[in-house]
C-alpha cells in the first residue's frame, strides 16, 4: 500500500513536471500533491492506529489539514479573480 502511494507520488511529480509551467495549472497540481500527501499520512496513521486516542489525534489533524486547504483554495481563487479582471 505505502510502495503504491509512492508510486501515484512519483507519477504526480512527473505529470507535474511534464505540464506547461501556468500559474493556475501548477498550483492545482500543488494542491493535487497535497491531498496525496494527506492521504499517504491518513494511510500511515491508520496502519499505526491502535488506540482511540490516535484516531481523535488523527481526527483533529484531518480537521486542521482541511482548513489549510480552504485557506489555499480561497487564496488561490483570490488571484485567479484578480487575474481575469
Amino acid at each position: 500500500m505505502m510502495m503504491m502511494m509512492m508510486m501515484m507520488m512519483m507519477m504526480m511529480m512527473m505529470v507535474m513536471m511534464t505540464t506547461t509551467t501556468t500559474t493556475t495549472t501548477t498550483m492545482m497540481m500543488m494542491l493535487m500533491m497535497m491531498m496525496m500527501m494527506m492521504m499517504m499520512m491518513m494511510m500511515m496513521m491508520m496502519m499505526m492506529m491502535i488506540t482511540m486516542m490516535m484516531m481523535m489525534m488523527m481526527m483533529v489533524m484531518m480537521i486542521m489539514m482541511m482548513m489549510m486547504i480552504m485557506m489555499m483554495m480561497t487564496t488561490t481563487t483570490m488571484v485567479m479573480v484578480v487575474n481575469m479582471t
